[in-house]
């Protein structure tokens, strides 16, 4: 009897210290060292998407004949319905669905799939004839709704802004906290969608270091990164506040069998 009951105890240790562990392969990157980084060169340019918010700004040395392309929000309505200032907000503009923007003065300009440059130099070649020859004016175009979202095994999940409109997976898990110790390193899920509206999955492995090399390392506007939880975090998600109820038992199981032992004696 007693034999079975430091069996009882060696399972129930090995239980305890087997849901305790840590998963392996924590560590990201962890061949670096014997990663090519060749196929990595390059900068990365965000395309312009449907549905993007773009900030636009032309300056010329005269500054009335820059005035009709620079609208700004002057007037707008809080939430309780009543008129008030914004400021002199610069308006922003929506690209609809086939990729176009309603520019003042020369009216629809396509701009989905170009880069930021490729939009600058669009716009400015459309009002160079609404202005005098002596006059070079200066594009320049923000991206004003670059959001990505992070969820699951990280300690912030949400959606984050971009101001600078480039970010890598690791930045973006960097700005949610980073991955939990439960967080699969080498199965992190990432949801795009293209300028068509077509969803696509793709699987990232982040203890592999040449993720650097793939075209998925920085993110598009809208993309969502899914860590999901390992085995151990699914099973104490499992056993949930049912863990008290097993220990109880264990505890009265344990109890009994040295009562038991001992009137035996």
């Amino acid at each position: 009897m007693k034999k079975l009951l430091n069996v009882v105890l060696f399972a129930v240790l090995c239980f305890i210290l087997g849901s305790c562990a840590s998963g392996k392969h924590i560590a990201y990157f962890q061949n670096a060292d014997s990663v090519s980084l060749e196929a990595s060169k390059g900068l990365f340019d965000a395309r312009i998407m449907p549905k993007d918010l773009l900030t636009i700004t032309v300056s010329t040395t005269d500054p009335k004949a820059a005035t009709p392309f620079n609208l700004s929000v002057t007037n707008t309505l809080n939430s309780s319905g009543v008129l008030s200032t914004g400021g002199g907000a610069l308006q922003t503009y929506l690209v609809d669905n086939d990729g176009y923007i309603n520019f003042p003065v020369v009216g629809a300009i396509k701009v989905g799939g170009f880069t930021k440059r490729q939009c600058e130099n669009a716009i400015r070649e459309k009002i160079l004839p609404y202005m005098s020859k002596t006059e070079n004016p200066i594009v320049t175009v923000r991206m004003a709704s670059f959001k990505v979202g992070v969820g699951g095994e990280v300690k912030s999940p949400g959606v984050y802004t971009v101001d600078q409109e480039k970010i890598s997976v690791l930045e973006a898990l960097a700005r949610a906290g980073d991955m939990t110790i439960y967080g699969r390193r080498e199965n992190v899920l990432l949801v795009r969608e293209d300028s068509t509206g077509q969803k696509s999955f793709h699987r990232l492995n982040l203890n592999d270091a040449n993720l650097i090399n793939s075209p998925y390392y920085y993110l598009h506007q809208n993309d969502y990164i899914y860590v999901e939880p390992n085995k151990v975090q699914a099973q104490n998600s499992a056993i949930g506040s049912s863990v008290t109820i097993w220990f109880s038992v264990l505890s009265v199981v344990t109890s009994v069998a040295s009562l038991v032992v001992n009137v035996l004696r």
